[in-house]
């Protein structure tokens, strides 16, 4: 079966190259500046992509394989053009710059029209792209269709969303943590009784799926504590669950991130927000780190750096004027 290259980390071609020239795993360790042991694991992974040993160990030292061999002009030709297209890189402002970003809704709504004036500002004559973040994004990311992902991440340690779960070729940076909150009508008849564990899971709720799953940190906590909640209606996003959660006349209730409650402010004000009823050990195991999410190849790209600079700072602005 044919490879997808969008599948291989570059930077292991990187490491190939250092690899035939130096004909040493300490050697090429130095010049990358890592562990000899990071190197040998780079290594594993090459034999894997490849399927061949590619260095073999004698008693004269380390010999490429036949493959290794037929490889190492190419690999020469491929670095010296990536080498000229980074020299390409200056002071001016280039023109049409493409930015292509992934972002947690309806987080998107609150902080979108801020972040594109600051493009904008920086690159007259960008392109700017959004999509919506899904269970695909990452692979996008890896596929090189998104350049960074904004969204939320779980530090319940049994999650299989948990930011320690990525891959080693991503890089993230947490711009802020956030504990989830209980959105209900104003008229909801929870605000005439005691807020506690059995009134919350007495009510009805609307949930959303989150990449392809109908179940979060929340669920696993409860199921500690021998207890689940009543799932009426499944949406797809926050805004949804949000907007239903606003009509009058029934009494469900719905949970969503604590910065949405300046969307509600905004969209909905006759929904109201209590805290989610749980000690707070088990509230530890529901904080969502809110993440920055690209490519490792990206790291120096100075667009991508820009971008997460813009929204770094945008993030603190917006806090300050109550983004949470």
């Amino acid at each position: 079966m044919k490879k997808s290259l969008a599948r291989l980390d570059l930077n292991l071609l990187i490491t190939l190259q250092l690899l035939l020239q130096e004909l040493s795993v300490t050697k090429t360790a130095k010049k990358l500046n890592v562990t000899p042991s990071t190197v040998s694991k780079s290594l594993s992974k090459l034999r894997e992509w490849f399927d061949d040993p590619l260095f073999i160990k004698t008693p004269y030292g380390f010999s490429p394989t036949s493959l290794a061999i037929s490889m190492e002009q190419e690999l020469a030709d491929w670095l010296q053009v990536s080498s000229q297209i980074l020299a390409k890189r200056g002071d001016e402002i280039p023109n049409g710059v493409r930015f292509n970003l992934a972002m947690e809704s309806p987080l998107l709504l609150t902080m979108f029209n801020q972040l594109t004036q600051h493009i904008f500002q920086q690159y007259p004559d960008a392109k700017v792209k959004v999509h919506n973040w899904d269970y695909d994004s990452i692979e996008a990311i890896i596929r090189g269709e998104v350049d960074i992902g904004f969204t939320g991440r779980e530090s319940h340690p049994r999650s299989k969303e948990s930011i320690k779960l990525l891959p080693y070729f991503i890089n993230y940076e947490v711009l802020f943590t956030d504990l989830p909150l209980v959105y209900l009508h104003k008229d909801h008849p929870a605000l005439k009784e005691d807020w506690n564990i059995d009134t919350f899971v007495k009510y009805p709720q609307i949930n959303i799926t989150w990449e392809k799953s109908d179940t979060w940190a929340l669920d696993e906590v409860l199921i500690e504590m021998g207890l689940s909640r009543n799932i009426e209606l499944t949406m797809a996003t926050f805004e949804q669950s949000l907007f239903m959660t606003a009509q009058p006349g029934h009494n469900m209730i719905t949970t969503a991130p604590q910065y949405c409650q300046h969307y509600c402010r905004n969209i909905h004000p006759d929904l109201v927000c209590l805290p989610i009823p749980v000690d707070k050990a088990l509230q530890d195991k529901l904080m969502i780190p809110f993440t920055m999410i690209w490519h490792k190849r990206n790291n120096q790209n100075p667009k991508i750096k820009w971008l997460r600079g813009a929204i770094k700072a945008l993030y603190h602005d917006l806090n300050n004027t109550d983004l949470r």
